[in-house]
């Protein structure tokens, strides 16, 4: 006998949903330039993606609508920055294009590759998310005033290494897809 499934209705999905809800005000917040309560939401926001993980596998609490609107909730925040950090002048246009290029495309990749099997987030993408998220915050945090011109440079130095691991591991997805495509098709003939 098969376990029953949890609901949707549940709130690890709850925070997900949130997430992307609070997405319009935290553009708000950095277009009117509200620095401090733009970083402060986006931390929030970010710390809310950590949590409804942890809860969703320590209650057993893994649903198809979190498996696709929790990545899709991150990419839309994150996303979000880094376009308005390029329609700021904060950062270079090409930066946002390959990175949004890239996150869109793994997406749309794994729907397609979805019925030959899951594939699940790497080290490396991991990594990347977190990349991005420190170096959007860094750039968020309006200390620049306080500590010298500095501080921007670290966002961009840490973006600038998002950005090449975000290449890396999207070239990664592209050859874990492709095996999970052929394994499966070969099973598939064997059967």
């Amino acid at each position: 006998m098969q376990p029953d499934k949890p609901s949707n209705w549940n709130l690890p999905n709850v925070l997900t949903s949130l997430r992307i809800l609070f997405i319009p005000i935290f553009a708000w917040l950095v277009l009117s330039e509200r620095w401090w309560w733009a970083f402060g939401l986006f931390a929030a926001l970010m710390i809310t993606d950590k949590l409804d993980g942890d809860i969703a596998r320590a209650r057993g609490l893994i649903t198809d609508f979190g498996k696709i609107a929790d990545p899709i909730a991150d990419k839309l925040l994150t996303g979000t920055a880094l376009v308005l950090f390029s329609l700021l002048g904060e950062l270079w246009w090409w930066v946002t294009i390959v990175i949004l290029v890239r996150e869109w495309g793994i997406t749309l990749m794994r729907f397609v590759v979805i019925r030959y099997g899951v594939m699940p987030a790497g080290r490396g993408g991991k990594l990347k998310t977190v990349l991005q998220t420190v170096g959007i915050g860094l750039l968020l945090l309006p200390l620049a005033p306080l500590v010298g011109g500095w501080w921007p440079w670290a966002g961009w130095v840490v973006i600038g290494a998002a950005t090449v691991l975000t290449v890396l591991t999207g070239l990664e997805y592209v050859k874990d897809a492709w095996v999970l495509r052929r394994d499966a098709l070969a099973a598939q003939r064997g059967a």
